[in-house]
Parts: C-alpha cells; sequence; structure tokens
C-alpha cells in the first residue's frame, strides 16, 4: 500500500522555524539542504510508515522517528494517510508539546 503524506499547519510552520533558524546560524543553503531533506525523509513514510516507534503512551497513535540525531518526527497513520504533527529540532520536549496540543 501506498500511503498519502501530508503535513499539519504545525509541523509546517516548525520547518519554516527551523528553515529560518539555519539560515542565520549557517546560511540558506545549508538550511535548504536540511529542511528538504526532512521533507524527503518524511515523504518516504509513503512506503512503510509504521516502521517508527510507537509512542502511544503520548498520544494514541502516535509514531515517533529521528532525523539525523538533531530531529525528530512525530506523526500518525490513519487509513492511506500519514500526517505530521510536528518537527522538533534540538532537543525540544516533543513529548510535553504533543501531549499540551491534545
Amino acid at each position: 500500500m501506498i500511503y498519502r503524506v501530508m503535513f499539519t499547519p504545525e509541523a509546517e510552520e516548525q520547518l519554516a522555524a527551523l528553515y529560518r533558524y539555519l539560515e542565520v546560524e549557517a546560511s540558506p543553503e545549508i538550511a535548504l539542504d536540511y529542511t528538504s531533506a526532512i521533507v524527503a525523509h518524511c515523504e518516504s513514510f509513503r512506503e512503510l510508515p509504521r516502521r517508527a516507534v510507537r509512542r502511544d503512551d503520548i498520544r494514541p497513535g502516535l509514531h515517533v522517528t529521528h532525523y539525523r540525531g538533531r530531529a525528530v518526527i512525530a506523526f500518525t497513520v490513519e487509513a492511506d494517510l500519514v500526517a505530521v504533527l510536528g518537527v522538533f529540532y534540538g532537543g525540544r520536549d516533543y513529548e510535553a508539546l504533543l501531549q499540551s496540543s491534545d
């Protein structure tokens, strides 16, 4: 089965904020490369999205995976849709943020 991948507005804003941060701290090229790579990684959830760690203790149906050891990607899988809920960079407390947004 091939799944559709959708980014929530919160996840899109988190990616944009990460881009802006990296643009200043590194360069526009690095910011674009890194955030584009995260998007491509999320797009790879089209096949086998359930390969990530299940975190029902945070939120029912939540899956979590890491990207290059610096970002955590949180998403759900329902029917044929993967919904990316958040992209948390640099050790942000994604558990508390996801629990508080229920």
